[in-house]
């Protein structure tokens, strides 16, 4: 009977599936990957900030929290130089041998290149110490960026308290240049998860929107390849995603399965990059691998690649649709599942389906709660074994959101509903 329910569910659901609204997307991160993409499922909204705005980014989301991520997306590489605050006036480019060179974690956002060195122990916080006396990290690491013109920086973070406050200097090919000092609070750009800043340039720069309003960047990023062992870093084009959703990868060459079975993930480099091949006429997308993407309140989206051209163009495209309703399926229990369609509802009417096989009750039932938890409705269901599907009127009811609780003897659970 369970399989029933799922069989007829997905039948109804695709029916809704299909004339929803796919949403075609195409973009571009300009010829060899000039720009940075950012884009808002809901929203459909995009934001595009140029590659080589910005040269370090400072996690600026916690007080609590720090990372300092380089921008390896136009190739800047980050070496560690010294391990003492006084190894910074001794910096000879000459010695690059002993270097030790970094790289951003691709798998959360505030573990990047200035995190990775060689400081250890239990106050070691990437590139310094943490001071519990004065609740402050010291800096004790000095790096070198070294650009893809061949140019360098010296660059030393000198404290973090709520801030980062640091130094930097250039080489001019015989000499370093005079120190520049800069202080970024953490208070500054409340609403993004980095604060920037260019080296080159010396200024603070905006190269994120708020973190309410993306999902997912397309940009140029480095990754570890293990081909072939012991493997190497690459720079690679792809998607890295909001810390603020979750994102499912699926390989359905059949289509959108009745009942996927998927696991969520929170590693930003979830799309990453695979979903596209070097071919022999060029790139090759993989319109098969489907990638599931959660908000918060479970809405979830569906996404495919259709289209791919390299650095020639940075030309991309995708299509989505938002699949929350034929994801909403829930076994209950072992003999009772339930699902609700359409969700939103756009009429105020809303049909159950339910599954009831060998449990024998009198207590089912459904109840709709406001987000303040008063009940504004409820019907009793029908309690023999079977398989039903119940309309539910909710025209009196205001537009908005509500929560719909389903019990079926012993066993509840609950699922929000929009009302339009």
């Amino acid at each position: 009977m369970k399989l029933k329910l799922q069989f007829l569910f997905a039948f109804i659901v695709s029916l809704t599936y299909l004339q929803a609204q796919e949403v075609s997307v195409n973009t571009s991160m300009g010829v060899g990957y000039s720009d940075q993409v950012y884009y808002k499922l809901s929203s459909q909204a995009e934001t595009v900030f140029t590659a080589d705005v910005w040269d370090v980014a400072f996690y600026r989301a916690s007080n609590f929290d720090l990372g300092v991520r380089v921008n390896d997306g136009i190739s800047i590489q980050v070496y560690e130089v010294a391990n003492t605050p006084e190894g910074y006036g001794t910096v000879d480019v000459t010695d690059q041998s002993a270097w030790s060179k970094l790289h951003n974690d691709d798998t959360t956002w505030n573990n990047g290149a200035f995190m990775n060195t060689s400081l250890t122990g239990p106050l070691a916080f990437g590139f310094g110490t943490y001071d519990p006396e004065n609740n402050t990290v010291v800096g004790d690491i000095v790096f070198v960026l070294k650009y893809p013109d061949g140019s360098y920086k010296k660059f030393f973070i000198e404290t973090y308290a709520s801030g980062y406050t640091f130094k930097f200097s250039s080489w001019d090919g015989s000499a370093w240049s005079a120190d520049t000092n800069v202080t970024i609070p953490n208070s500054n750009n409340q609403n993004n998860i980095f604060n920037y800043y260019s080296l080159q340039s010396q200024s603070e720069v905006i190269a994120e929107p708020a973190a309410s309003d993306w999902d997912f960047i397309f940009r140029k990023y480095d990754t570890f390849l293990n081909q072939p062992p012991p493997g190497q870093y690459y720079n690679v084009a792809g998607v890295l995603h909001n810390p603020n959703i979750e994102v499912a990868e699926n390989d359905e060459p059949n289509g959108i399965p009745a009942n996927p079975d998927l696991t969520y993930s929170d590693d930003i480099n979830t799309i990453g990059y695979d979903w596209k091949a070097f071919g022999t006429s060029g790139f090759v997308v993989n319109s098969d691998r489907a990638f599931y993407i959660k908000y918060t309140d479970n809405t979830i989206y569906r996404l495919t690649f259709t289209a791919f051209s390299g650095s020639s163009s940075g030309d991309l495209s995708f299509v989505f649709n938002d699949v929350t309703t034929s994801l909403s399926i829930e076994g209950v229990s072992e003999n009772v599942s339930f699902g609700i369609y359409p969700n939103p509802s756009a009429d105020k009417q809303i049909n159950l389906i339910y599954d009831v096989n060998t449990l024998n009750t009198t207590n089912n039932n459904v109840a709709i709660y406001s987000t303040t938890g008063q009940m504004v409705f409820q019907s009793e269901l029908k309690s023999n074994s079977g398989f039903y599907n119940k309309s539910l009127d909710l025209s009196s009811l205001s537009g908005g959101v509500y929560i719909l609780k389903f019990t079926s003897g012993e066993f509840t659970t609950t699922k929000k509903i929009i009302l339009n």
